[in-house]
């Protein structure tokens, strides 16, 4: 485990709506953490994977942002460098939403992305 500087950005809506998801599905954040990888799928070769871990992996990256304890595995923290997660819930999508400044191709659905 390696404690870093966030490679991710959360934004304050995204870390309001990640705490009330917290609650509803009875994740403890003192004792849990979000995890936030990069996996292969989707139409453009990887997507993003959001989840909740009670374990902390060897080689795993472990940030603080907006309060919330977020692990990345060594791949996923260099693909996520500069990425900001946000949440919007207006007319264009409601959801968590990554921007990405490495990706230089996104799906139309903004789900998947390549390098």
């Amino acid at each position: 485990m390696e404690t870093t500087a966030a490679s991710i950005q959360i934004t304050a809506r995204a870390a309001d709506r990640l705490r009330t998801v917290a609650v509803s599905e009875g994740v403890n954040l003192d004792t849990d953490y979000l995890r936030v990888a990069v996996v292969e799928g989707g139409c453009s070769g990887l997507t993003y994977d959001l989840g909740w871990d009670s374990v902390m992996g060897e080689g795993d990256h472990l940030v603080e942002e907006q309060g919330l304890r977020v692990l990345m595995d060594r791949r996923s923290y260099l693909y996520l460098d500069g990425t900001t997660l946000d949440f919007t819930d207006g007319l264009e999508g409601k959801g968590f939403h990554f921007d990405n400044p490495q990706a230089s191709r996104t799906c139309a659905c903004g789900e998947s992305f390549s390098l």
